[in-house]
């Protein structure tokens, strides 16, 4: 125990982390068994440690960043389990759609008055846009009128929304652009709030996996939804997305991603968050879509992220007192950490928020974002 101890107290000093500091970012340990654990397991163990109370932080976001910054996961040797994980991975379909719909139903349906509380007044589960806002609701605002102009959206144009969430893109584009959106989820909690929350706009909700797909679309939006398809799917999802966009259509793609090419997300998110997700890299989206698309547009504003999660906390745990007596102790402190290590993540740029704009056939005369 002692031995660990102290291996892991030098890896935390190479980042400017102390056990038992004063700084905001520095960690407290409550019990020994955390030394050990993390030094077997890593991040599956430092997240499952801090549900447990055996470590906490005045700010564990900023002890995050200056961990992913130090790069102190590549200086922990890998587990058994991790590694066979990661090949099982590689070599089944973890994305099936039989399987994607328990998938979104383990997180998208825990319940909506979670989700409620912590998001904006549209409910928008993805990254606002915070230049020139002053709130979380002015931010997802900005980021939906955005997508839309990038899509150069018109009235009576039919739009698809896969991965439709509470129908905050679709309510957003039907009621400012004029358009017919049809949008698709795989949690039925979602569908049901989100068709209640569209009552009276031209705005389809359908409980559908993506593959499904079978009709011809003026626009595309993908907001914070390929982080769901899985390594093994990427081709599949473009060339759906290619089928179901008329020849002059545009298509926007909305995902974080990652610096380099895995085939899972990281083992704590993997198992407690969203099972089976895998964030992309630059190469896996330009490898699945180079069979049917021409990138127009690529923007990152992941930073924008850090924003929106700490919102996204800050909200949770300003009202948790309505939400205490559906969700208990553990469940706090495990989402506490999902949006504070992941707001930990995009402040050392470990991960990235972006959005692609892509067309079947180039545009002729080059693209431009339709003015605001």
């Amino acid at each position: 125990m002692e031995r660990s101890k102290n291996m892991v107290t030098k890896l935390l000093d190479s980042a400017g982390v102390h056990v038992n500091g004063n700084q905001p970012w520095d960690i407290t340990v409550h019990n020994d068994h955390f030394y050990p654990g993390v030094l077997k397991h890593g991040s599956l163990a430092l997240g499952e440690a801090y549900m447990a109370g055996w470590w906490d932080s005045p700010n564990p976001d900023e002890m995050i960043c200056r961990i992913l910054s130090a790069k102190l996961e590549d200086k922990i040797r890998a587990s058994w389990q991790l590694k066979k994980d990661i090949l099982l991975s590689r070599i089944f379909n973890f994305q099936h759609p039989e399987q994607s719909f328990k998938n979104g139903r383990k997180h998208y349906d825990l319940g909506n008055d979670l989700f409620e509380i912590m998001l904006d007044k549209r409910m928008t589960y993805t990254c606002g846009f915070w230049e020139n806002a002053t709130s979380l609701d002015e931010a997802q605002e900005n980021k939906l009128d955005l997508s839309c102009r990038k899509l150069h959206l018109k009235p009576g144009m039919k739009v698809l929304d896969i991965g439709c969430g509470w129908g905050s893109f679709a309510r957003f584009a039907a009621e400012r652009y004029g358009a017919h959106v049809t949008g698709i989820t795989v949690s039925r909690e979602q569908a049901e709030l989100a068709k209640a929350r569209c009552v009276g706009l031209p705005v389809n909700i359908r409980v559908m996996d993506y593959r499904s797909l079978n009709e011809k679309f003026d626009a595309i939006a993908s907001l914070g939804m390929f982080e769901h398809v899985g390594y093994r799917n990427y081709h599949a999802y473009m060339q759906v997305a290619r089928q179901s966009l008329e020849d002059g259509g545009l298509f926007l793609l909305h995902t974080i991603g990652g610096n380099k090419s895995h085939s899972m997300a990281d083992p704590w998110l993997d198992k407690y968050i969203f099972p089976h997700a895998n964030i992309p890299s630059i190469a896996q989206i330009g490898k699945a879509m180079e069979d049917f698309f021409i990138m127009e547009h690529w923007e990152n504003f992941s930073t924008d992220y850090d924003k929106t999660l700490m919102a996204w906390y800050h909200n949770v745990n300003d009202k948790w007192d309505e939400l205490a007596n559906a969700y208990d102790v553990v469940f706090h402190r495990m989402w506490n950490y999902y949006l504070l290590s992941c707001a930990g993540s995009f402040r050392a740029r470990d991960s990235q928020l972006w959005q692609v704009v892509l067309s079947p056939n180039g545009v002729r005369g080059g693209y431009k974002i339709a003015a605001d």
